[in-house]
């Protein structure tokens, strides 16, 4: 049984709540925020977690094995920092740290300290992103060429962390994830328009090796709500769609045929359509949690080695023909 503390019980720490309370194998034996009474109101309904409004009550417990951090972007360094000096295991939600500098000093930390540091990328454990690195990994998509993310809405606007720090790690971690490897180039170019010098809208060039290449768009001054990723390979193309409540995943081929009766040159078919829907029970939240068996944090080491563990995506498949 694994002892937790968990810091931070905004909207987001309210997610880890409910899925640490019923993980097997884990015990959340406390919950700390700034706000103790809002704490209070928040465990309603989840008996036994004791309150804490100081962190430093948590890392000086020696009956706390690990830690959950949900708070603000900007005290993750510190908090991470002071619970893998304090001999924890630590989950911390993106982005780690705000500087590549103090990630690399949380990585070099928890390698000495022999300790287990784990972001919050939770979207590599989506039924739907595991479908696509299926497609990738049994061939049926090709070689993989280019693909692109959005992640775009109006608002929720935020004034410690700019829209790349904000959205793109969900996409980052996602192509990362699907193309299991490093880019040789990154360029990101932004523009602030209500807050200077925090950028609301921000296009990110990533370059791999193979002539591969990925682009992601994030910004939270957009007309439209989208979540979308499209990976284009030499067979076919897969979209995944997280707006869409029951066809999250489409499969296009990537055949165009000569239509003489149209003024047109060509026209892309749709030849195979598959719909992939979550299962209600396996959430990305009690799947990230369950992270190759370690209940609460998974077994992932600082420098992640292996991005995933094997076996059934937790998904329903269905298949329909189209013209």
């Amino acid at each position: 049984m694994i002892n937790l503390a968990l810091i931070g019980t905004g909207a987001w720490g309210r997610n880890l709540l409910r899925n640490f309370a019923h993980l097997e194998g884990a015990h959340l034996k406390v919950c700390c925020d700034a706000d103790g009474d809002q704490c209070k109101t928040t465990l309603n309904g989840y008996p036994g977690i004791r309150v804490e409004t100081d962190p430093e009550v948590i890392f000086a417990d020696p009956a706390i094995d690990a830690v959950a951090i949900a708070t603000p972007a900007v005290t993750h360094f510190e908090l991470a920092r002071r619970a893998i000096e304090s001999g924890k295991d630590v989950f911390v939600e993106k982005p780690m740290t705000l500087t590549y500098e103090h990630a690399v000093e949380l990585v070099e930390a928890a390698d000495a300290g022999e300790r287990i540091l784990m972001v919050g990328h939770l979207l590599e454990y989506h039924a739907a992103v595991d479908k696509m690195k299926e497609l990738l990994d049994t061939g049926e998509l090709g070689d993989p060429y280019y693909l692109y993310s959005e992640r775009l809405n109006l608002g929720r606007i935020r004034s410690d962390e700019n829209a790349l720090w904000s959205l793109a790690p969900h996409d980052i971690s996602i192509i990362l994830y699907l193309l299991d490897e490093e880019p040789i180039d990154v360029a990101a170019h932004g523009a602030a328009y209500i807050r200077p010098d925090i950028e609301d809208v921000v296009f990110v060039c990533m370059r791999f090796p193979g002539n591969r290449f990925a682009q992601i768009h994030v910004s939270w001054l957009d007309p439209h709500k989208v979540r979308r990723t499209t990976l284009v390979g030499s067979k076919r193309m897969v979209v995944f769609d997280d707006m869409q409540g029951s066809e999250k995943v489409k499969i296009y081929d990537k055949g165009v045929r000569a239509r003489p009766e149209d003024d047109r040159a060509s026209q892309a078919r749709v030849r195979a359509l598959r719909r992939v829907r979550d299962e209600p029970h396996d959430s990305p939240f009690g799947r990230q949690g369950r992270h190759e068996g370690r209940p609460g944090l998974g077994r992932r080491p600082a420098v992640s080695e292996s991005r995933r563990p094997a076996g059934h995506s937790g998904v329903d498949l269905t298949h329909s023909r189209g013209s």
